[in-house]
């Protein structure tokens, strides 16, 4: 690993001293390249992890153009150096800017759920950025991380990306190394292992480890349409989606007719052309655990919740769920199960909803949108959509992150560049005097110019003191300045 790093870090250097313009001119062709090969991405990424070729494309591929275009539209100004505002009177013949520089090299580790979209949201601001990237992608999507890597063969200098394939031990391996930041996305458990990792070097990392969101319906919602985006919210990718809902809260007065709605979407899906497999034995086990666990406590089976006979599959499943105390409602599910729990209000909806160590997205439905984004600064998280959910990952203008143990990692939009980049602040001196104020040696008349400043600026001095000192100044600093 020390000789990846040392080779990405050698080519990082004439990477990044390139401009923002010639960064862009090389990477642009990406978009196309994309869309050109999306029938290439959508085989291989069903054929490894399982999902309809039609999400590969809707999801994936069709967004990744759209990151391209944003990033490419916008960095140059992004990078643009930020004068600092100086007060003339305190610091005369100064300016100063703030410029973003590359970090440096930039180990991304991402998964196999979204194994096209995840690292292209963050290798393509990074590189231009002007960093170099070592991208590990999930050992269970080895292929789509390929593919990935693939789209920018001949538009990059060696070294400046680096696909390095693996399991758990080359991740930590990553994260161990002498790399500038670690962007990663995944479990809070590995996610833990990765910050104490970077703790231990001194090293910034950014985490994004996945959720447990809520949907919110309330009784004045227009239900068509709230059970339709709940189905979808829920289910798309399997539910193997860190911004899939895994809770909805709804109101009494409204909950059988919606409960009803959802049971005759989720039994109208067809098993893998709407709802592809789970990706693996080990997540189905996991589902399977939570729904019975959910069972256990309680909770009512509505509909589905089957193992299939081919690959992986579970046929989705709904289930009415009184409390909060079982692990479906608690911990990361990440598969095609929507718990439908009764509240007696969007008080109560919100109080359940935030009573959880995740908060990466919500939703709220219902026809009165000031109500509802009213409620929307109330929720623990870092995105909430109204009569929507879960599509805002693919707005690369729209920031993603969120609280708790989702981690603190942003994705998308110029805060991303937080991460990506370090800031510089540059000071340009055009004073010709001899000495500053404050410089050496301290003398009584420097003492007489620092209550100066003192009471001029301070809001509860009255105005007589105030031009007191201004004729103060008036008088002191030219005789400090001349060496009093």
């Amino acid at each position: 690993m020390a000789a990846l790093v040392k080779q990405a870090r050698e080519a990082q250097a004439a990477w990044g001293a390139l401009t923002p313009y010639e960064r862009i001119k090389a990477i642009l062709p990406v978009r196309d390249r994309v869309l050109d090969r999306a029938e290439r991405f959508a085989n291989v990424v069903h054929r490894e992890v399982g999902k309809p070729n039609v999400e590969v494309v809707l999801g994936e591929v069709l967004p990744t153009a759209d990151v391209v275009t944003y990033w490419a539209d916008s960095i140059e100004e992004m990078l643009d150096p930020q004068e600092i505002a100086l007060d003339p009177l305190s610091y005369p013949g100064k300016k100063g800017a703030l410029h973003r520089e590359a970090r440096g090299v930039v180990a991304l580790i991402t998964p196999w759920n979204y194994p096209v979209a995840l690292p292209l949201r963050t290798l393509l601001p990074a590189l231009l950025a002007g960093n170099a990237v070592l991208f590990k992608p999930s050992e269970i999507s080895p292929r789509s991380g390929a593919l990935v890597a693939e789209l920018f063969e001949g538009l990059l200098p060696k070294g400046v990306l680096t696909l390095v394939q693996g399991g758990g031990e080359i991740g930590a391996a990553l994260s161990s190394a002498d790399v500038d930041l670690v962007v990663f996305t995944g479990s809070v458990a590995t996610g833990r292992k990765v910050a104490h990792a970077c703790a231990e070097r001194l090293s910034p990392c950014a985490l994004e480890l996945g959720g447990k969101d809520a949907a919110i319906v309330l009784a004045d919602a227009n239900l068509d349409r709230a059970a339709n985006g709940v189905v979808w919210g829920a289910l798309t990718n399997a539910g193997q989606n860190c911004a899939a809902i895994e809770r909805v809260y709804v109101e009494k007065a409204v909950a059988e007719a919606f409960s009803a709605k959802v049971v005759a979407l989720v039994k109208s899906l067809r098993e893998n052309i709407d709802v592809g497999p789970l990706a693996t034995e080990a997540q189905r086990s996991i589902v399977v655990k939570h729904v019975d666990d959910a069972k256990n406590s309680g909770g009512k089976m509505l509909a589905g919740g089957e193992k299939g006979e081919k690959g992986y599959a579970f046929s989705p499943a709904v289930l009415s769920v009184e409390n909060d105390d079982s692990a479906l409602m608690r911990d990361e599910t990440f598969g095609p199960v929507i718990p439908i729990s009764i509240v007696d209000n969007a008080e109560q909806a919100i109080a359940r909803a935030n009573a959880s160590r995740y908060g990466l997205t919500a939703s709220i439905w219902s026809k009165k949108v000031k109500v509802a984004e009213k409620l929307a600064k109330q929720l623990r998280a870092g995105v909430v959509t109204i009569n929507n959910h879960a599509f805002t990952g693919a707005l690369p203008n729209a920031p993603w992150s969120g609280f708790g143990e989702t981690g603190y990692g942003i994705t998308n939009s110029a805060l991303a560049l937080d991460a990506l980049t370090r800031p510089r602040f540059v000071l340009v001196d055009k004073n010709r005097a001899k000495r500053e104020l404050w410089w050496y040696p301290y003398t009584p008349t420097l003492d007489v110019i620092a209550y100066a400043f003192c009471a001029l600026r301070s809001k509860s001095t009255g105005i007589f003191r105030k031009i007191g000192a201004i004729f103060t100044l008036a008088r002191a600093v030219p005789k400090r300045l001349m060496g009093g």
